[in-house]
């Protein structure tokens, strides 16, 4: 039937691909280059808001860098973005760089399909916006989506006082190598934010691939915080040193002293050191890449293994 040949034709490929990636991944590297340098930034950049969408990194790559991803294996360059030096963010002795996103474009798929995949995608952007507030562009979207070529790992992020408890899901994290920083880009509406700035510390818990479904649901906690610890679908533990309830389950649990904090658009993008690293578990993690990224990799032969 006719119907059958044209309706994928009219239909985009994914935005977001839920993956498992065994951490840390080693699909994919980034690079900066400038002004005939380059520096390899797999481990030190992560998006730091989304309105404007900014990159963080702690290397210092002049005014107008751009930031490429290759695929590790073939070194194809499978996208990039072009960046605009916003500002800088000192703390202990050292400082993280802030990049506005101007431009980009990937090459996971052929021409012109990539533009008619982009089309799609914008027009289902634009008539899914939330009525709630102003959502991220489609532009930008596809922007976001070329910085998540590399596979970001999804964590769970417990915070804990005397009279507030949370957990919630974040994926806008991440080290910054050069630094020894770790970054948490979070919304400022998330009803922890105040909270996080005055306690100065989080604890990270590294899902398992299979825990996808529980971790979603704990996504209304970016709204309103937890009626209690018992209230969780899976057990918990004490972290080692603060003793903040985290993942039994995880892969890892790292408690992280937040440093220093600062608005960025959006977003309040924090700061930390890592206090304590408990390295729990092999296996593999819960991961997002951007869904023309798995497409790509398909058909290479090489995808990532889906999570249901």
């Amino acid at each position: 039937m006719w119907k059958d040949w044209i309706r994928p034709l009219l239909r985009p490929s994914p935005q977001w691909s839920v993956v498992a990636v065994a951490p840390p991944q080693r699909a994919v590297s980034a690079s900066l280059r400038w002004d005939g340098r380059s520096a390899d930034v797999t481990a030190d950049h992560t998006v730091a808001s989304l309105r404007p969408l900014a990159i963080a990194t702690s290397v210092d790559a002049g005014r107008v860098p751009v930031l490429e991803y290759h695929d590790a294996a073939t070194g194809k360059l499978l996208g990039g973005l072009q960046l605009e030096k916003m500002a800088s963010i000192a703390a202990t002795q050292t400082s993280v760089v802030l990049y506005r996103v101007a431009a980009g474009g990937h090459r996971c798929l052929g021409w012109p399909q990539r533009s008619w995949n982009a089309w799609l995608q914008n027009r289902a952007i634009r008539k899914n916006r939330s009525p709630h507030g102003p959502g991220i562009e489609p532009a930008a979207a596809q922007q976001l989506m070329i910085a998540y070529l590399c596979p970001r790992p999804v964590v769970l992020v417990s915070v804990a006082a005397p009279a507030h408890c949370n957990i919630f899901p974040m994926d806008l994290i991440g080290p910054l190598e050069r630094s020894g920083f770790f970054s948490l880009a979070l919304r400022s509406t998330n009803v922890s934010v105040p909270v996080i700035r005055e306690l100065r510390r989080v604890v990270l818990s590294s899902v398992p691939a299979a825990m996808k479904a529980a971790v979603y649901r704990l996504g209304e906690q970016h709204t309103h915080p937890l009626s209690g610890w018992n209230a969780l679908p899976f057990p918990v533990r004490p972290s080692r040193r603060w003793g903040i309830p985290a993942v039994a389950a995880a892969l890892r649990i790292r408690e992280l002293a937040i440093v220093a904090d600062r608005e960025v658009g959006s977003h309040t993008f924090f700061l930390g050191r890592i206090d304590c690293d408990e390295d729990l578990a092999g296996g593999v993690q819960l991961h997002h890449t951007a869904g023309f990224h798995q497409a790509y990799r398909r058909r290479q032969g090489t995808p990532f293994a889906e999570v249901a």
